[in-house]
């Protein structure tokens, strides 16, 4: 089986087709379940964001496997395989495990190295497991994408590249990187209780806010975010909670608004904005993070109006500024794949070095039983000698070859060991095939609920 990842994003699709082919929570557990149920993959799991989908799958045929991933993308997307096609993009092995680490280093992010991409991977991960589709390979491959994101935030100053997309969209907003004087004693709304919103929210704080309103569909939702906010020992800005039904109200009381929901259709259309703008004195500052998009694009056009959306944030990122850090994840992205892929390939041998040893065990048990018949007169401790003795002899015989041979596995071009280890020793594919189960069901169980 192999490691093959089918998807769009922010690179390769303009964002009228990322807002198109959205995928709600719904749809990424429909897709991860059709996936399993196709012919080519084992397992499999999905990345969504504002700015990227991805489809990740074992699959044990390469073109099969792309035609199989594209159609199930175009499907549950609702954006047609012909239309869709012009933006996918196919990583296969090694490539594949690249991709997603410097996806988690935030070197494909629209705001190079911002952090909350492990956020989402973590919640990909945890999907999988949820639903039982990330089987062994794919467990290994995003716990080990969210080792590698750590490494680079922790190892180097990529931090210093990168930042949220929630302060470059302010960053906008604001027209400089002076957030602070900005926001300063100004009114905030943020419609959404999501993790997006929640960090919306939080840096909206620690700028200097006055006050911060949350809108959302679950009012629950808004009000632990609102007591978050508020408890002793955080932000200390004053916040609220109010039912969506108040956000037109609230829109001609704030000064600035991020609005980042699940919701398939327009949360403010342009009559809303209208609206709340004829009600007010004040420009109105709107920051739309939804994929696809919370407030009507033609909002910008309104006369004291001014909207950030995903679009005008992937246009302004073209041109930001990249860390010389950026140089160092890269070395360590390199490194990791490296490191991922020798201990694939060792791991892969490991069930046929355990089937011969196992085949060695029954072999010394046999010659043992044989020879109980033909010497009835050994004592047990006679008997355990004989029997320490040839299993001391098999083990090792066995010793440096499969030693070497998990060495030899690990290279590049080292899978064909396992099979001439299989071939030379006559092992029983059936009885390698259960060690392979065994360890793959010992790993489900390991993983399962650890992200």
């Amino acid at each position: 089986m192999s490691l093959l990842v089918v998807g769009l994003s922010h690179r390769s699709a303009p964002v009228s087709i990322l807002e198109r082919a959205a995928l709600s929570a719904d749809a990424q557990v429909k897709l991860l379940q059709d996936t399993l149920a196709a012919e080519p993959a084992a397992e499999g799991a999905v990345l969504a964001t504002c700015n990227r989908i991805e489809l990740y799958a074992d699959v044990d045929k390469f073109h099969a496997g792309v035609a199989e991933l594209s159609t199930l993308l175009a499907q549950h997307s609702g954006v047609g395989l012909e239309e869709l096609t012009p933006y996918l993009y196919v990583h296969y092995e090694d490539r594949a495990v690249h991709h997603l680490f410097s996806v988690a280093c935030g070197l494909d992010s629209m705001v190079v190295g911002e952090g909350q991409i492990l956020g989402q991977i973590k919640d990909a991960l945890a999907l999988g497991q949820e639903l039982h589709t990330a089987g062994r390979l794919l467990n290994d491959l995003f716990q080990q994408a969210l080792r590698v994101g750590k490494r680079a935030h922790s190892e180097t100053g990529i931090d210093r590249a990168g930042q949220s997309l929630v302060t470059f969209g302010l960053e906008q907003l604001a027209e400089g990187p002076d957030v602070e004087t900005w926001a300063k004693g100004k009114k905030a709304l943020v419609i959404g209780a999501g993790s997006m919103s929640s960090l919306a929210a939080a840096t909206l704080a620690r700028n200097g806010v006055s006050e911060i309103v949350v809108a959302n569909r679950t009012t629950a939702r808004a009000e632990r975010l609102v007591q978050i906010l508020t408890e002793p020992g955080g932000t200390g800005v004053a916040a609220r909670a109010v039912p969506m039904v108040a956000v037109g109200d609230e829109l001609t009381r704030a000064d600035v608004v991020v609005s980042c929901t699940g919701a398939t259709g327009l949360v403010l259309t342009v009559e809303a904005v209208e609206a709340a703008v004829g009600a007010r004195e004040t420009p109105l500052a709107l920051l739309d993070l939804a994929m696809p998009r919370d407030i009507d694009a033609a909002a910008h056009r309104v006369a004291g109006v001014r909207l950030v959306d995903i679009e005008s944030l992937a246009e302004a990122s073209a041109d930001a500024p990249m860390a010389a850090d950026v140089d160092q994840v890269r070395g360590i992205v390199s490194d990791e794949v490296a490191a991922f892929g020798a201990a694939q390939r060792a791991a892969h041998i490991t069930p046929t070095v355990v089937a011969l040893r196992t085949m060695a065990a029954d072999v010394v048990a046999g010659e043992m039983a044989r020879l109980e018949g033909r010497l009835p007169g050994l004592d047990e401790k006679q008997r355990a000698e004989i029997t320490q003795t040839v299993r001391r002899v098999v083990d090792k015989l066995l010793h440096a070859p499969t030693v070497r041979v998990k060495q030899l596995a690990s290279e590049p071009g080292g899978a064909g060991y396992a099979d001439a280890l299989r071939t030379l020793f006559d092992l029983d594919p059936q009885t390698v095939a259960s060690v392979s189960r065994a360890d793959l069901n010992d790993a489900d169980v390991k993983n399962r609920g650890r992200v």
